[in-house]
């Protein structure tokens, strides 16, 4: 099997590029090797990689720049994926893309699953949003990959980020009031490859019996604030803390370009049937995350 990996130098995409190499052969590329606001760049690289399957990690994820770049967000997020579609339809590959929890408006109160009606209440949910129809519309071999507040301790991320502040201030203030699904790149990596070992010997055939829509995040929920606790509790270098409180405030205390939904936890269980696969609780992600860091 042929893949080209698009985005390999971001959060899921290093994870990917490691997780995939058992199932065949990897062309990775990123940034300038592949413009995804170049139609031309994006086609230019389908048409001379000619993979089996595409799988498109890369996005435009600056979401209070977003509000500011709503056209190159749109470029990267809304256009791209559909180009990405297309040129995979054409050569006869099946693509892979994830996309994100921010297309709801988070008034649920409870974990949304692919049946719940998007509303996103951002220029970036609202991109993402535009990605995935662009995606659907083609009605090629295609598998869409939703996931949720997505981190990597190789990266700057709020994980990271809160384990820094806890080195540095007496006092942590984190908004409890916004509530996810914590998803650890390398857990959405390993269950991405295991999914796609599921068609390897036909990916295009496999791919079209089960294309659509799926959620893909850590199992289970939490506000900020207890990822944030959760965090502080599993850091190996809980020595290093000068922090002597923990405070829950409200998102309005932390006034943003883009507004955040209150609530965008997922359910994967639609994705764990379809598929044959179980992901960890956040919470067991996490911890395992903090021990391979350490």
């Amino acid at each position: 099997m042929r893949i080209l990996l698009i985005g390999k130098n971001g959060q899921v995409g290093w994870e990917l590029h490691r997780s995939l190499v058992p199932l065949g052969e990897i062309v990775a590329v990123d940034y300038p090797e592949i413009d995804l606001a170049s139609i031309t760049s994006t086609q230019t690289v389908v048409r001379t990689v000619q993979p089996d399957v595409i799988v498109n990690a890369a996005a435009y994820t600056a979401v209070d720049q977003a509000e500011s770049q709503a056209e190159l967000a749109f470029t990267i997020n809304g256009i791209a994926p559909g180009i990405l579609a297309e040129e995979a339809h054409t050569i006869g590959a099946a693509l892979i893309h994830y996309s994100t929890d921010y297309v709801f408006d988070g008034e649920k109160g409870a974990p949304y699953t692919e049946d719940d009606t998007p509303n996103p209440i951002n220029t970036y949910g609202e991109s993402k949003l535009k990605g995935e129809r662009s995606v659907q519309q083609v009605d090629g071999a295609y598998i869409i990959l939703r996931t949720s507040w997505v981190y990597s301790l190789r990266r700057d991320c709020f994980v990271t980020k809160v384990m820094a502040w806890a080195r540095k201030q007496r006092t942590l203030r984190i908004v409890a009031d916004q509530t996810g699904s914590p998803s650890w790149c390398r857990i959405l990596a390993e269950v991405t490859a295991q999914m796609l070992a599921g068609g390897i010997r036909d990916i295009r055939s496999w791919a079209e019996e089960r294309k659509g829509l799926y959620h893909l995040a850590g199992n289970g929920s939490a506000s900020r604030f207890e990822w944030a606790q959760a965090i502080l509790k599993f850091d190996p270098r809980r020595d290093e803390h000068v922090m002597e409180e923990l405070l829950p405030v409200k998102t309005s205390n932390f006034p943003t370009p883009a507004t955040r939904p209150p609530n965008t936890a997922l359910s994967s269980e639609r994705f764990y049937q379809v598929f044959g696969l179980i992901g960890p609780q956040w919470e067991d992600s996490l911890r395992l995350a903090m021990e391979k860091s350490s």
